[in-house]
């Protein structure tokens, strides 16, 4: 429960114990082992202390010789996580934020300690299996154009989550909020399940709870927007490496449990098909379509949107479902609520 993960000596020195210090970004932060680490590996912490430890265990047991540093962000959790980090991992770096900056944020706050050559976005809620570290590293070290890699991603029960998906567009949302792809069959949806995900495929973005980036394409395209605190910043960045030339590659050969929304729930009511905030969920939407499809776009999303509540509404009045009704309507509040206080989708909300 102890073993460090700073891949023996070759590593650094992190003998002594951990010294707390001042850190440039804002809360506090202790001194980092790993330097010259094949993968350094950011975890967003908020309200998961029940996590921290298994997931630390099932990332210890995937070592393997490869060298790891460490590196956790605590977004001012409300639990015990700093106790646990602190006790759990003295061989990570700590940044304990006084306040929750997001998830994006967060993980952009890691890279001035950065010290791996590929660097792995790891959720709390994400247990890689003993395999994964070393294949997927393999992998990127022997294609040189792939800058993005995701895995094989299944729930607890065993069942394959989304892993390999398309970017989202005002269409292909409104179709999937809709239940209109029976009869739009052609339209490119954002996740396609239909195929047994067992082959390698280029896609357009995988997943951030396991998100395995090369050094290099962060030093020339940056890690994650600021502007979005939750969903849409892994789309973002996919889109921003490949407009660079970078490759985002599905890897299958390795399976990840993702529980899924285990930080979230700490603090809202979750989407019951998603795992996620709907009120982020929807601001990130609308700022990823303002930015990559401008106002054409953020103007079809809103008036796609608004139709797609009409047509679950109708659904509901057919179905005699009134609690379907309020959802729509709320829904429709939200969404031209946020329409306006993102300033028509230039800025975040918080």
């Amino acid at each position: 429960m102890n073993q460090h993960m700073s891949g023996g000596p070759s590593a650094g020195p992190s003998a002594g114990p951990p010294q707390a210090g001042p850190h440039p970004l804002g809360g506090s932060a202790d001194v980092p082992v790993g330097r010259g680490a094949d993968i350094s590996v950011v975890i967003v912490n908020y309200n998961t202390a029940h996590l921290l430890v298994p997931m630390r265990d099932a990332l210890m047991a995937s070592q393997g010789h490869l060298r790891l540093q460490l590196i956790v962000i605590d977004n001012a959790s409300r639990d015990d996580s700093i106790e646990v980090i602190r006790r759990e991992m003295p061989e990570a770096l700590l940044i304990a934020n006084e306040t929750n900056v997001g998830f994006g944020r967060a993980n952009n706050q890691a890279l001035p300690h950065v010290t791996g050559r590929h660097v792995l976005l790891l959720n709390t809620d994400a247990f890689v299996a003993p395999d994964t570290l070393a294949k997927t590293v393999a992998y990127m070290d022997a294609h040189a154009d792939c800058g993005i890699l995701g895995v094989r991603l299944e729930g607890r029960d065993g069942e394959l989550q989304p892993s390999c998906r398309r970017f989202p567009t005002p269409w292909n949302v409104f179709v999937a909020r809709a239940g209109l792809l029976r009869w739009l069959p052609r339209t490119r949806m954002v996740d396609d399940m239909a195929w047994d995900h067992a082959s390698m495929r280029e896609c357009d973005w995988v997943p951030g709870c396991y998100y395995l980036v090369r050094r290099a394409v962060v030093e020339q395209v940056g890690l994650f927007d600021p502007r979005y605190f939750l969903y849409c910043e892994e789309v973002d960045h996919c889109r921003a490496a490949k407009r660079a030339g970078w490759k985002v590659v599905f890897y299958p050969h390795t399976t990840v449990v993702h529980l899924g929304g285990e930080s979230a729930k700490s603090d809202a009511a979750l989407s019951p098909a998603g795992k996620q905030i709907p009120v982020l969920q929807l601001e990130s939407e609308l700022l990823y379509f303002r930015k990559h499809h401008g106002v054409p776009g953020l103007a079809a999303a809103m008036a796609l949107g608004t139709l797609g509540n009409l047509v679950l509404a109708l659904k509901c009045l057919l179905k005699a479902a009134p609690a379907g009704l309020r959802h729509c309507w709320s829904d429709s509040r939200m969404r031209w609520s946020l329409f306006l206080r993102t300033g028509f989708g230039r800025r975040a909300t918080r």
